[in-house]
């Protein structure tokens, strides 16, 4: 069934109604495509880069590709659709029928939709889309990293890109930690000067200070804790993040790690695992039961009132990774957060929606918790993750 959008009147209908098959098309074969997705091709659509298809191709092929396989079949699919090539064997893939809606109108008019055949000798391939003797793209190897990491989680469906998706999860942070790390030393290292006891000190030599005093910071560690949502709502999201988990928080000297939905489970046991696969599976038997309801004022009643004098002291750094979603009263989730802002230094809350086009916290808990936050953040790819850095650095 193919989605119905509204979009600028500029546009024919034509033109939508062709846009709308392309999509249709592309889910039949696999790809997600959504309501934002459409929306912005007819952004595309109606910039003017539907005059030619040279230039609409790589438009729409990274705006609809998220996956390696994506990449590999959106070229067929393009030229089958709107340059009517290989239409036969496209539509027997896919279901849709053979008879395409018309060509597309150009916004200015005399001018030629390019579903026409005197406009196919223009059509190129996208830049550096050459293809291997292995059927792969040399662009395509090139930017894999770089199109995983940009990809939201909860769109990473196949196997293959979640496995390298959670190895790119570690390697991030085993990067982010060694510079964290060296920062953290840089930083006990970079004694001041104590002026009053070296002037003090110099009288005995005629005022002249042959030795300069420095003062002896008091070593009082980091200590960051996290306590992640492992609710049904954030499953796309919490198996990447604990792998992430997994690797930054070694590099603190002092760290706790909880995961909580219906009640409040404590997961720093799991972490001591050098291995992260080892460590994936303890944390998955201690944290059982997960994947229901979120209730985050209850679990973080728990919190304080059980972990908190422990886990909490004047340099510790809470990060909370949840979507917002409680189920219980907004107003415990509201008393439980100050009495948390009471005690620790800093509190940062990341949510995955926020790197979701259009959305405002408008969960009655979230609204909640925004008043006690320091740091309210997307956490929904791993180039989200990576902007964490700057700001755990400055701790």
């Amino acid at each position: 069934m193919s989605l119905a959008v509204t979009s600028d009147n500029t546009l024919g209908a034509g033109a939508r109604t062709k846009l709308n098959g392309f999509a249709q098309i592309l889910r039949d074969n696999g790809f997600v495509v959504g309501l934002a997705e459409i929306r912005d091709a007819l952004m595309i659509l109606a910039s003017g880069d539907a005059v030619r298809p040279s230039r609409l191709r790589p438009s729409l092929r990274t705006l609809f590709c998220s996956r390696q396989s994506d990449w590999e079949k959106f070229d067929e699919l393009f030229d089958a659709w709107w340059l009517k090539r290989g239409m036969k064997s496209a539509t027997r893939i896919s279901g849709a029928p053979q008879n395409s809606p018309p060509g597309l109108q150009s916004q200015t008019t005399g001018q030629r939709g390019f579903g026409e055949s005197d406009q196919a000798d223009h059509v190129e391939r996208g830049e550096g889309s050459e293809v291997s003797e292995t059927g792969k793209s040399k662009r395509e190897g090139a930017s894999r990293t770089e199109l995983l990491s940009k990809t939201d989680f909860r769109h990473l469906t196949q196997p293959e890109d979640l496995a390298q998706a959670h190895q790119l999860a570690e390697r991030l942070a085993k990067s982010m930690r060694a510079r964290l790390t060296r920062r953290m030393h840089a930083r006990r290292s970079g004694q001041r000067l104590d002026l009053r006891r070296t002037i003090h000190r110099s009288i005995a030599h005629g005022g002249t200070p042959l030795e300069l005093i420095r003062r002896k910071r008091k070593d009082k560690p980091l200590r960051l804790v996290v306590l992640l949502d492992a609710s049904g709502s954030m499953n796309l999201y919490s198996a990447v993040f604990l792998r992430f988990m997994h690797g930054v928080l070694d590099s603190f000297r002092e760290a706790e790690a909880f995961v909580f939905h219906t009640r409040l489970i404590h997961i720093s046991p799991a972490l001591k695992e050098r291995d992260p696969q080892r460590a994936m599976e303890r944390m998955s038997l201690l944290a059982q039961g997960t994947g229901g309801g979120t209730r985050i004022g209850e679990s973080l009643a728990t919190f304080n009132r059980w972990h908190a004098k422990r886990c909490i002291h004047s340099r510790t750094c809470v990060m909370i990774v949840s979507d917002g979603y409680d189920t219980g009263p907004a107003e415990s989730l509201g008393v439980e957060m100050q009495a948390l802002r009471r005690r620790c230094r800093r509190i940062a809350w990341l949510n995955p929606m926020i790197g979701w086009q259009g959305y405002a916290p408008e969960a009655a808990g979230m609204k909640a918790a925004l008043p006690h936050l320091d740091l309210f953040a997307p956490a929904h790819n791993l180039e989200s993750l990576q902007a964490l850095e700057p700001y755990l650095a400055r701790i």
